[in-house]
């Protein structure tokens, strides 16, 4: 008997914050033909890709590019600067915090974990998970350390599981204040093209990212931008590396090649992402977000609901959290949302299971995209019995009306 399979109608609503939405022109990319990844013409792709994703980590120093997910190049951060039994100082944030620092238990790392311990009536058994990282915690413990057995700190940017983005320059700043040697880590998988981030600047030592965040593309390239200072650590370092090892990428992408088969047609896309962004210019990318983590932000607000990042000069432009009140169960509620709405959000992770849930507005959004996420959110609301305050749709619409996007930083391809 034939069996009919029935799909919606329109495009889905994919709101969690990563993988976010692919725009068509990457998609179409990424369709070219894969090519001899060690020919003349794959060369060149890989000199222009490596060439432009230093100016997305705002970086002179290499950026590692890998096959892998953002797990993987987490693991390659660690690997290519330790040393079994070394001690790292690890701050936790959030699941995707607390999930590095498993791994770094699991490499055979002794890892310590800072977190902030205060109370919090909304979510009490998880009260760091609602603030960013508290930078003279980590200098007071640096000082402590009179033998300087730390060989690391690391620390997440943009914590994808909570919506908090960290201050990663009053990091360094606390090492450097400490006068501590060691070296800085940080976790902006879903942070780079969306947040400020400044490699150099900030004297970071490994920042860690990947492609289905800020840079609009499929999983499965994931990066490492490394300081000189992480290089010649990486000399020493006696942890088991083989695939993730630095020194033979970096000498092979001298030449735009890799030392095993790269991704082709990934490498496609991350050439046309790159474009797109270095073509509006990072800052526009930025303002860009941090409006619609506002417009998003007032609609939460005008529900009356809490928002998991309870401090405000931390707010995350790549996602928001929401609470839910006590007995409501957010996992059901997203259900609802999906089935009725075709619309997806991220759903609690780790000690938020089932608590919140997360609105993501990244990458290729725009206002009436993240109208129409929370206006489902509100009739998903509404439909599961949760009290709202008022309109959220209206504190959004009212939030874009009142700060007009720049739209000369989004050229559009006019026909005469």
């Amino acid at each position: 008997m034939l069996q009919l399979d029935f799909h919606p109608t329109g495009r889905h609503f994919l709101q969690i914050p990563g993988p976010s939405p692919v725009p068509d022109r990457i998609l179409r990319a990424m369709s070219l033909p894969t090519i001899d990844h060690r020919g003349p013409e794959f060369g060149a792709l890989g000199r222009k890709v490596l060439g432009d994703i230093g100016k997305i980590f705002k970086t002179q120093h290499p950026v590692v590019i890998y096959p892998a997910s953002g797990t993987g190049a987490w693991e390659a951060a660690l690997t290519n600067v330790m040393s079994p039994g070394d001690h790292v100082l690890m701050y936790e944030t959030g699941h995707f915090a607390s999930l590095w620092i498993k791994m770094a238990t699991r490499l055979g790392l002794r890892p310590e974990v800072l977190a902030w311990d205060g109370v919090d009536k909304d979510l009490p058994h998880a009260p760091s998970w609602r603030r960013g990282v508290q930078a003279d915690m980590i200098e007071d413990r640096l000082r402590r350390d009179t033998e300087r057995t730390i060989k690391a700190v690391c620390v997440v940017h943009n914590e994808t599981s909570t919506g908090v983005t960290s201050d990663i320059a009053a990091v360094r700043k606390a090492i450097d204040a400490a006068g501590h040697p060691a070296l800085l880590m940080v976790d902006s998988i879903s942070g780079l093209a969306g947040a400020d981030l400044e490699h150099d600047a900030w004297g970071i030592d490994v920042t860690v990212s990947g492609s289905q965040k800020g840079l609009m593309l499929p999983p499965g390239i994931s990066f490492n931008a490394v300081s000189p200072k992480a290089l010649e650590a990486s000399k020493t370092a006696k942890l088991p590396r083989a695939f993730w090892a630095w020194d033979e990428i970096i000498e092979m992408n001298k030449n735009g090649y890799w030392p095993y088969t790269p991704n082709t047609n990934l490498l496609y896309g991350l050439s046309e992402v790159l474009d797109m962004i270095l073509g509006q210019g990072l800052e526009a990318v930025f303002a860009r977000h941090q409006r619609w983590g506002a417009g998003v932000r007032a609609a939460v607000q005008a529900w009356g609901l809490p928002i998991q990042c309870a401090d405000p000069a931390v707010y995350s432009p790549i996602l928001t959290g929401v609470i839910l009140p006590e007995g409501v169960d957010a996992d059901a509620v997203r259900t609802l949302i999906y089935e009725r709405f075709d619309l997806s959000l991220g759903q609690g992770l780790g000690k938020l299971r089932g608590r919140m849930f997360r609105l993501g507005h990244l990458g290729d959004s725009n206002d009436l995209t993240l109208v129409a996420m929370v206006a489902g959110v509100e009739m998903g609301l509404k439909l599961s019995g949760v009290p709202v305050a008022g309109s959220g749709v209206e504190a959004t619409m009212a939030h874009f009306s009142a700060h007009p996007a720049n739209t000369q930083a989004q050229p559009r391809l006019r026909v005469a």
